[in-house]
């Protein structure tokens, strides 16, 4: 039994931290991941282009210089941006009234949480893998079978819920597990924009004690437990959309 010499809830919550973060990026991605997967399948040229540029970039730039550049860099344009709406609205009243004073209409500096720049990073950049990964299970559907539900009658809504949807989630599942166990893993780069997840605890508290590798491989037992879950249900998601084809 590894002694974490009194460490045991900080890093449990650490790990509450890792997972809420991972759950909900995850949500975010699903939604831009869709989205990205639509347009690119669309019949206009402006939301292809949107949507392959966003894949495209996102795709080829490292994970920790985005992490960095949307944390640091947005939270210095958001501010900007705050700023200069400031000197718009006090030079609009100040050109029917000369006696105006500088007033803050709205906020002159807001502090981005870690975890909301976090999840709204980690979201962002899976997202455009989840777009590639819906879109090619999209394109494995058989157009008969859409057909067929036209022929019948079946309006657009209820065909993509009865037949597309079934069938996209069976393709889309091995690309999408890979991309959760990936996304998981990679919520260990919030420590270093200063979120409390299990991974900053441990370095914290390894840097106390001088036991680097216990709270370390603390770490990474607690997230191969993860991994090892997830693949676990992955695996009943599998089997349960695949009942039909067996």
């Amino acid at each position: 039994m590894l002694d974490l010499r009194g460490y045991e809830a900080s890093i449990l919550k650490g790990a509450i931290v890792t997972i809420e973060v991972a759950l909900l990026s995850l949500l975010l991605a699903m939604v831009l991941g869709m989205l990205g997967a639509l347009a690119k399948m669309s019949p206009y040229r402006w939301a292809r282009a949107i949507a392959t540029l966003y894949t495209t970039v996102i795709r080829g730039i490292p994970d920790l210089v985005l992490m960095m550049l949307i944390f640091f860099g947005g939270q210095i344009l958001l501010n900007n941006s705050l700023y200069s709406l400031n000197e718009w609205l006090n030079g609009w009243f100040a050109s029917s009234d000369p006696n105006h004073e500088w007033t803050s209409y709205v906020p002159d500096y807001i502090d981005v949480s870690p975890f909301i720049a976090g999840v709204l990073t980690i979201g962002f950049i899976f997202g455009a893998y989840m777009a590639e990964t819906f879109r090619g299970a999209i394109m494995a559907v058989d157009r008969g079978e859409l057909e067929a539900a036209k022929a019948y009658g079946m309006t657009s809504t209820l065909a993509f819920r009865r037949i597309l949807l079934p069938q996209m989630i069976r393709h889309a599942l091995p690309g999408f597990g890979n991309n959760w166990l990936v996304l998981l893993k990679t919520t260990a780069l919030v420590s270093i924009i200063g979120l409390e997840d299990m991974v900053r605890m441990s370095s914290l508290a390894a840097g106390s004690t001088k036991m680097p590798f216990t709270f370390y491989m603390t770490v990474a037992v607690i997230f191969l437990f993860f991994t090892s879950v997830s693949t676990g249900v992955l695996k009943l998601v599998e089997r349960k959309f695949s009942i039909h084809t067996r």
